[in-house]
C-alpha cells in the first residue's frame, strides 16, 4: 500500500526539476540530507522491542469485508478487506522507529523513487533498524495483525520490513494549501456544490494500484491531528469509490492491498507525512501466494530482492512437497490405490507456481530502476484476458 506520503520537497538544497529520484542515495554527493530531523538521541529511549512497553493496542472500531466492497468472497486469501485505523504502538515506540528510519545510514543506503512515488525507504531494517525489525517479527505483533485480517500472517520477507513513504511540506506551503482549501470550500456552498471533495480537483500523491503483496499494515509515524484529507480510496465491485479514513500517529490501518485496486490521496494541514508499510503474506503453505513484485522490483536492491523472494517460495514449495509425500505413504501403508488425478493436479499446481515464480524473476538488466508499468493493476490482467 503505497500510502500518500510522497512529496517533491525530501532534500535540502535540492533542484527538482533536474533532480533523478531513480537512484538511491548511497549514489549522490554526500551533502544530501533529509529535511526531517530524527528526535535527538539522548532524548529517545534504548533498549529490545518489548510488547509490554511498546505496543497499545485498541481493536479497530469496524473491519470491512470483501462482500462489503461488492468483491467476490472468494477474493484473495481473507473475506476480510480493510480495517479502520486502529491503535497499535506507543508514542515511545514511534519514536523508536522513527530514531531508526531517519538515521543517516538509512538515507545514504536505502533511498528508492519511482513514478508512482518520489521518495521511499527500503531494505534497510535487517542492517540498520534493529527496533523495527524486532517489532514486525515479534509474535505479539503478528497475532495482532493475524486476527484482524481473518488468516495468520507472516511478514513477506525481511526486505520488505519495511517500506517509508514520505513526504514534507514548509510551513508556508501548508499554509498555503489549508488557505485554498477553506476558500474552494467557502466557494462551493455559495455555489450549492459543497461536499466535492478537495482530491477531486488535485491528483493523487499514488495513483491507482494494487499492491505486490496479499497484506499489508500501514503505520503512521507522523503526527497528522491537523491534516485534511490523506484518505485511502478503494475501488468497489461496481466500480464505485470508497475513502478509509487515514490514521494518526501510532495508529496503523490494515488493507488486503493485493487484491484491491487503491489510491492515496492527498493530505492538507501537515508539513510532514511518514507512513510505515509492512507487508505479509499467509502462513499456510497451502494457501495461495499471488505475490508479485511488479510495484517493487524497480525500487529494490534485485539481488537481495529476489534472493529472499526465492527463498521463501521454495520453502513453500519444500512443505507442500513434503505433505503430499506424507500423505502418498500414509495411503501405501493403508493399502489404498494410488490417486492419480489428485497427484496430477498436485503437481499441475506446482508447475504454475514455479512458472509464476520465474515470470517474476526478471533478469536484472532488463530492469529500469525507478520505472513501474501498470501490468499489477487487476484491470490490466482482465482487459488481457478478455
Amino acid at each position: 500500500m503505497d500510502d500518500s506520503s510522497v512529496s517533491s520537497s525530501i532534500l535540502n538544497n535540492s533542484d527538482l526539476n533536474t533532480f533523478d529520484f531513480s537512484i538511491p542515495v548511497a549514489a549522490m554527493t554526500s551533502h544530501w540530507k533529509p529535511v526531517i530531523d530524527a528526535i535527538p538521541s539522548h532524548e529517545v529511549a534504548t533498549g529490545d522491542f518489548n510488547p509490554t512497553e511498546h505496543i497499545q493496542y485498541e481493536p479497530p472500531a469496524r473491519v470491512h469485508t470483501m462482500k462489503d466492497l461488492g468483491l467476490p468472497e472468494n477474493t484473495g486469501v481473507s473475506p476480510i478487506a480493510v480495517s479502520e485505523p486502529f491503535r497499535l504502538f506507543t508514542t515511545e515506540a514511534i519514536h523508536r522507529m522513527r530514531a531508526e528510519v531517519l538515521s543517516q545510514d538509512v538515507w545514504e543506503n536505502c533511498k528508492y523513487s519511482s513514478n508512482l512515488a518520489q521518495c521511499q525507504l527500503r531494505g534497510f531494517a535487517a542492517q540498520y533498524a534493529p527496533f523495527v525489525y524486532d517489532t514486525w517479527k515479534n509474535p505479539e505483533t503478528l497475532s495482532i495483525i493475524s486476527k484482524i485480517a481473518g488468516v495468520e500472517l507472516v511478514t513477506e520477507m525481511d526486505f520488505e520490513i519495511a517500506h517509508i513513504n514520505i513526504s514534507v511540506k514548509s510551513e508556508q506551503q501548508k499554509t498555503e494549501e489549508v488557505a485554498a482549501f477553506v476558500e474552494k470550500q467557502a466557494f462551493d456552498e455559495d455555489e450549492g456544490i459543497a461536499g466535492c471533495p478537495w482530491e477531486d480537483d488535485h491528483k493523487p500523491i499514488v495513483d491507482w494500484h494494487t499492491d505486490s503483496y496479499p497484506f499489508v499494515c500501514v503505520t503512521m509515524l507522523s503526527d497528522c491531528e491537523s491534516m485534511i484529507g490523506g484518505e485511502t480510496a478503494l475501488k468497489t465491485g461496481t466500480g464505485e469509490i470508497v475513502k478509509v479514513r487515514g490514521p494518526q500517529m501510532g495508529c496503523a490501518v490494515i488493507l488486503q492491498g493485493r487484491y484491491i485496486e487503491h489510491q492515496a490521496l492527498r493530505a492538507l494541514g501537515t508539513t510532514e507525512r511518514i507512513t510505515m508499510v509492512t507487508s505479509f503474506r499467509p502462513r499456510c503453505p497451502n494457501l495461495p501466494d499471488d505475490t508479485v513484485l511488479t510495484t517493487v522490483r524497480a525500487i529494490s536492491n534485485l539481488s537481495e530482492l529476489y534472493s529472499q523472494y526465492s527463498e521463501y517460495r521454495l520453502d513453500i514449495l519444500e512443505e507442500r512437497v513434503r505433505n503430499q509425500l506424507r500423505v502418498l505413504r500414509e495411503n501405501k501403508r493403508g493399502g489404498k490405490k494410488i490417486n492419480v488425478k489428485a497427484l496430477k493436479d498436485f503437481m499441475r499446481e506446482q508447475e504454475s507456481f514455479l512458472a509464476h515464480m520465474n515470470k517474476e524473476m526478471v533478469e536484472e538488466e532488463l530492469v529500469t530502476m525507478g520505472s513501474i508499468d501498470d501490468s499489477h493493476l487487476l484491470n490490466h490482467h482482465h482487459d488481457h484476458e478478455a
